[in-house]
């Protein structure tokens, strides 16, 4: 399988050769030239294997003969069998046909542990084949930059940096990157927001001559290799309410649109999806184009939800990529033209966007009155992100004889504040986690300057 650039100017690409590179040497995404598909035969022939030998299936076609398949399987089932709950991501009911998919069983209890425990594995796996070293760079609103630090704190390959926003991210967020002290792994606090962040790492990408000789490999969603780990859990999921003889929906709370996009995917590679709802909070960027056109970035608010305080959503060119045609140079353009000014989609792009997604937004007060609402009503507690996905759901289901699944994309123990402003009790760590807060931190506070954070980066890398 093949790999090209959403900008249509950088290489064809093998996966390997993707999992390294993360951004495309043109400023775009990587994607599959074409996608595999299944039948719903196909598909139903799954209905009994584990969470780990369903991955296997669905991750295959995408990783080609770059890897074998021996050490395709073992990366995966060594991924799966880190996570604390036997079915990987369990259902929970809340309601008739109404569902929650409980992505946070993993040991950073969010979803990205899906992705990047076995993220980390692969480029391991492929630079001790090389003889290679790389160097990660990643921005994080909350979540990634845990979960890669643990899917990569024991390579002997890979030095990983990570910039979160200062003082943005919830406490047990920042601990859980902060405290990991081995000596290949960097945590820096940025004083800006994530897409000040996000806009650090591609301009690194763009220009790595200051690791003097060094190259930079991805973990935030831009590469390849997370969007495609995360297809897997919608096929998971359908299965386990009768998919794929009947439909099922989605709602996904989603910043960055990696999330919902690999459902995007899912539905292309044969899996019968209804609707596809967009859960966002203030920051509605996604909302305000899906549902009005409006692709114009306005001011980032800090909200309860923090791990979606994002303006500029990187995984939305891919399905633009889609949209018009896979156009690269058509891309290329709006890219450039959103970096400056508000842009809108060409009509006949828009039309299909509004076929393929719902969409929805949610304050921090409704937040707040979901989580209290579903406590009340089931005596389960979800985090404010899920909460969003929760509301948006409900708001948006068309047809309640199609299960509605909303995906939990964190514990509800990341983020105490919305669950105790909905008048509840402050959630409690798990056990492997009781002594978060009496672990010793190591970060680096740095100006929001590219030089100063490259600087930090060059004279931190381990040299071979």
């Amino acid at each position: 399988m093949n790999y090209i650039s959403t900008r249509g100017q950088a290489p064809k690409l093998k996966f390997a050769d993707v999992l390294l590179a993360g951004l495309a040497s043109d400023g775009g995404l990587y994607v599959p030239e074409t996608l595999p598909t299944f039948s719903k035969e196909e598909i139903a022939s799954w209905a009994g294997l584990s969470y780990a030998e369903l991955a296997f299936k669905v991750i295959k076609p995408f990783v080609d003969d770059c890897i074998g398949e021996a050490d395709l399987k073992r990366m995966i089932d060594e991924t799966y069998a880190g996570f604390n709950h036997s079915a990987v991501a369990p259902l929970k009911e809340l309601g008739t046909n109404e569902w929650v998919l409980e992505l946070f069983h993993g040991p950073t209890l969010a979803f990205k542990d899906f992705a990047l425990q076995l993220l980390g594995r692969l480029m391991d796996h492929v630079l001790a084949e090389r003889g290679e070293r790389l160097v990660i760079l990643g921005a994080t609103s909350g979540d990634t930059g845990s979960a890669a630090i643990e899917g990569c704190r024991h390579s002997d390959h890979l030095d990983i940096f990570i910039l979160h926003p200062y003082q943005r991210v919830s406490d047990v967020q920042r601990r859980q990157m902060t405290s990991i002290l081995e000596d290949n792994v960097f945590n820096i606090a940025l004083e800006g927001n994530f897409d000040d962040c996000q806009q650090m790492v591609k301009d690194s990408f763009a220009d790595q001559g200051f690791l003097k000789g060094l190259k930079l490999g991805a973990v935030n969603s831009i590469n390849w290799a997370r969007i495609m780990a995360q297809i897997v859990y919608y096929f998971s999921a359908s299965l386990a309410v009768g998919g794929p003889h009947r439909p099922v929906s989605f709602s996904v709370p989603t910043g960055n649109f990696g999330d919902i996009f690999a459902g995007y995917l899912a539905k292309q590679m044969g899996l019968p999806i209804e609707q596809l709802v967009v859960a966002t909070n203030r920051n509605d960027i996604l909302h305000r184009v899906i549902s009005g056109n409006d692709m114009s970035k306005g001011d980032l608010v800090h909200t309860l939800s923090p791990s979606m305080d994002i303006m500029v959503s990187s995984n939305f060119e891919r399905l633009l990529f889609d949209v018009y045609g896979r156009d690269g140079a058509a891309i290329d353009d709006l890219m450039a033209r959103f970096k400056t000014e508000s842009v809108q989609l060409d009509p006949a792009q828009w039309e299909q966007v509004r076929e393929l997604f719902d969409s929805y937004a949610v304050n921090d007060d409704t937040t707040c009155e979901v989580i209290k609402d579903v406590h009340a009503e089931t005596g389960y507690l979800l985090d404010p992100h899920t909460a969003i996905g929760v509301k948006a759901a409900r708001e948006c289901w068309r047809d309640k004889s199609v299960p509605m699944i909303t995906l939990a994309t964190a514990h509800p123990v990341k983020f105490p504040e919305p669950v105790v402003k909905a008048g509840l009790e402050s959630p409690q760590l798990p056990a492997h986690m009781a002594d978060l807060f009496e672990r010793e931190e190591r970060y680096e506070v740095l100006a929001n300057d590219l030089s100063q954070v490259q600087e930090f980066v060059a004279s931190h890398v381990h040299r071979d």
